[in-house]
């Protein structure tokens, strides 16, 4: 086990000791596509302006990894990969790009909070994860609307 896994791992393990039934499942990811976004991004989940997040649904298919689901637990990891603090999916809606809400975007805590400006910052960075993969990104494109809690750390 490398460093970072262990640190992880050690996170998980102080959690569980408020939250014994949590069992064993988590995954460890980050916000963004660079280690500023992750800070600033990881920054807004803990202040609690940030309480949902939005992905790619093709981009689990591309990389085979599990569409996220309510219940599921996720530490959240900060530009340098350290954990930051745990959420857990509350709410899951897959729906075209185009048809992503304004609550949704009000949610995701980013800039003036408003639709426009989800819709700009979210079609770069989708239209840059579908080129990486290969693909073009459309309007059409099933997004996953995602909602979490804060559970720890709490003050």
């Amino acid at each position: 086990m490398n460093m970072s896994s262990l640190v992880i791992s050690n996170f998980w393990e102080a959690f569980k000791k408020k939250y014994p039934d949590a069992g064993d499942k988590y995954l460890a990811w980050s916000f963004g596509g660079t280690a500023d976004q992750a800070d600033r991004l990881a920054a807004l989940v803990i202040s609690g302006k940030k309480t949902a997040t939005a992905s790619l649904y093709q981009l689990y298919r591309w990389t085979n990894e599990p569409v996220p689901k309510v219940g599921d637990y996720n530490i959240i990891l900060d530009g340098r990969q350290a954990p930051v603090c745990i959420i857990r999916t509350t709410k899951i809606e897959v729906v075209p790009f185009s048809e992503v809400t304004a609550e949704h975007a009000k949610l995701e805590g980013e800039g003036d909070l408003s639709l426009d400006y989800w819709r700009e910052v979210h079609w770069e960075f989708f239209s840059e994860e579908a080129e990486a993969a290969n693909h073009h990104f459309f309007e059409t494109d099933p997004v996953v609307c995602e909602e979490f809690e804060l559970l720890w750390p709490t003050e």
